[in-house]
Order: C-alpha cells, then structure tokens, then sequence
C-alpha cells in the first residue's frame, strides 16, 4: 500500500473490475486459447488434489469486462460476476480445447455481484460442490489467468474474516491469492468445495460471494427480472467507464460528473464500486461525496478492509479524527501490521484523544517499521496542534 503524504489521498489497495487491465493482455490470452490448451490445462498443478481437479468446473469469459472467470453449477449453468457482464445478455465462454460457445446472460435484480449465465452447447464435464468456510480455513483461488492463458490454482491463503452478521450482501475475506482476471472464478476449500465466486480485492485483502447466496440469486432470476437486470446492469457499466475516464487523472470534476458518478455507482449496488468511485471523489478532495460511498459499502459490509481503509483515509483527510477512530480500531485488530493505518492510528490517537490506541500503535510501528518509530514517538510526546476540520 502506498502512504499518504501531504494532503494527497491514495489507494485503498483495491484493483478495478479487470476490464481496466485485462484488456493490455486480451490478445495475448485469447491466441493462447487454442487447440494448445488441453496440454496447458493437464500440467501438473501444486495445489491438492480436490483443487486441481476444480479447474475443470471454471471457464475463462469474455463479455463486458475482456477476461474474467465462471464457474459450472449445472449441467449448463454458470456462476459468475455481475461485474464482469454489466448489462450484457450474453458472453462467450472458452472451453478447455480452444473452441468458444455463446451463453445467455439469466436477468436478474439480485443486488449483489452476481449472475447466472445459461450455456445449453456446454459439454458434460465436473461441477462443484457448495461448502461453507469457518474462521482460519484454508483457502484457494480457481480463475483464468490472463498472463498463461489457462485456468490456474493459485496458491492458498485464508479466511480473514468472515460474512458480517445481519448483512445480506455481506462478503467472504480471505487471502488467497487473487488477481484481475479471476473475477468470477471459484473460491474452494482443501476438498475442493465451492465456497465463493471471486469479487474483488488487493494488497493481499480479497473478497468472494459466499456460495451460500447463489441460491438467493437463483430465486430472483429470470425472464420477469429482464427490466430490472438491464437498469442494475446499465449503472455498472456507466459507473465502471467514468472510473475508467477519470483513471489517472486528478482535474476538478463538475456538478454535473459528480452527481452521473455517484448516482451510477450507487445504482449499481456493488460495493467494489462503492469504494473506487469514493477514491475517485477523495482524491480530488471531495469529502461529502467520498465519504456517501465509503459509509455506503460500510453498511454493506463492515468486515471489507479495503474500504475501512478508504474510510479511514477520507475522515482523515478531513481531519475528522474522532469519527475515524472507531475504523481505526477495527483495522488495528485485523491488520495490525499495515504501516499506513499504524501511522494514521497514532495521528488519530493523538489528536482524537485515544492515546492507548496511539501508544498501541506506535509499539507495533517499532516491529513493522522499526525506522519510523523514532518520529512517531516523538510526535506523541509533542503533541503537535491539532488541525482544524475542513
């Protein structure tokens, strides 16, 4: 994660949907998707075996985002990210030897991200079983890999934190290793149980869809969902194309940009974009309006590091110590070992007036970044004024 320094806010550690990258390497991927493949899908993987065998059941997509992942629930049924389709009524899946079918996209107004796909030309082959992870369980990524132009098993990590209680579209943190591309892709434990789609994530924070909503979203497909699908659609793919715009660039934005980015993104109801867009606005130091999308994804999901993170940050560009603090917390207790939030928790602690989580923080710095301790100890015994909120 890369500090703030100044007034300058920077990222949350959250990579964008993987049309903003996959499309540098598309050409590269699909030309590798040739007959070439069977041999590539057959090397050895170093995963176990129940994960290996996992990546029978997911398929590399291109729809609205140009490389993404499904995974196969039925006999001709995927699973995948709403994000990757936007409001698309179909994709294209490539099979293992190269060739490449047409699936129709099943509408849907499930408000989280994902959606079924319908493939009836896909040929028989593995599904996965749904399972359930539990704190500390070890897990794995299963998605296409843009870079190899195959389906990879990545190497595991595990559960962070689980689903929030009482929050519907609450999502599965883990560690596994995860990138753009596997968007979609499966999330599975040692057995090789399917137990989330891949959302998003970075610096080591990722996300799934716990495999348990899949039913929800069965239960809210379908052809009398068509008009309702294509609205959530359409705000995703206008939310994900102005962030694409603004990607880069630090220039004011006018009423009018303001009010299509935010309306956009929070049509969406996807809390990845939630938390990009809130970026987007604090960076150019538009408080009120980062701060609407960040409290939003809060509410979604209080367990999402990454938008804590952004949270954080905004409040503390602010220099809205007291309303930062509580973040803080919980980011001290679940990543205790990121610099920026130790740096910001001593700076809250000082001026918000929590000096345990300050003095806290500062005797963690000493282990982290043995380099900066020095200067953060002596900010806390000189108590510099305190900055006036803006």
């Amino acid at each position: 994660m890369r500090k703030v320094t100044g007034k300058t806010m920077t990222s949350t550690g959250l990579y964008p949907p993987a049309r903003a990258v996959a499309v540098l390497v598309l050409a590269a991927f699909l030309s590798f998707l040739l007959p070439q493949s069977v041999q590539a899908q057959a090397q050895d993987c170093l995963q176990p075996a129940p994960v290996c065998a996992a990546r029978a059941a997911v398929f590399a997509i291109t729809a609205f985002d140009p490389v993404g992942s499904a995974v196969r629930i039925g006999e001709t049924q995927l699973v995948t990210a709403r994000h990757l389709v936007a409001d698309r009524q179909s994709v294209e899946i490539y099979l293992p030897d190269g060739a490449k079918i047409p699936a129709q996209v099943v509408p849907s107004d499930y408000p989280g991200d994902l959606i079924l796909l319908s493939a009836p030309d896909l040929p028989s082959g593995a599904l996965l079983n749904p399972g359930e992870a539990t704190a500390g369980s070890q897990l794995f990524t299963v998605g296409a890999d843009v870079s190899l132009g195959r389906i990879k098993a990545y190497d595991p990590g595990r559960v962070t934190l689980l689903p929030a209680d009482g929050k519907p579209l609450a999502r599965l943190h883990h560690s596994a290793f995860s990138q753009p591309g596997n968007s979609g892709g499966a999330l599975v434990d040692e057995q090789g149980r399917l137990v989330g789609i891949v959302a998003s994530g970075g610096e080591g924070r990722h996300e799934a869809v716990p495999s348990g909503a899949i039913a929800a979203l069965a239960a809210r497909s379908g052809p009398d969902y068509l008009e309702a699908s294509r609205e959530m659609g359409a705000a995703v793919r206008i939310c994900t194309r102005q962030l694409e715009g603004l990607q880069g660039r630090r220039g004011v934005l006018d009423e009018q940009q303001r009010k299509a980015l935010s309306t956009a993104c929070r049509r969406s109801g996807n809390r990845q974009l939630y938390d990009l867009a809130g970026k987007t606005f604090g960076i150019r130091r538009l408080t009120e309006d980062a701060l609407a999308l960040f409290l939003a994804s809060y509410e979604q999901d209080p367990h999402a590091l990454n938008g804590r993170i952004g949270l954080a940050i905004t409040y503390h560009m602010a220099q809205r110590y007291e309303e930062e603090l509580p973040h803080l917390r919980f980011l001290f207790e679940h990543v205790p070992e990121d610099p920026q939030v130790l740096r910001f928790a001593i700076q809250a602690g000082v001026w918000g007036k929590d000096l345990a989580l300050a003095q806290a923080a500062l005797e963690k710095l000493k282990d982290v970044d043995p380099r900066a301790a020095p200067a953060a100890e002596n900010f806390i015994k000189t108590s510099p004024p305190r900055p006036q909120p803006r």
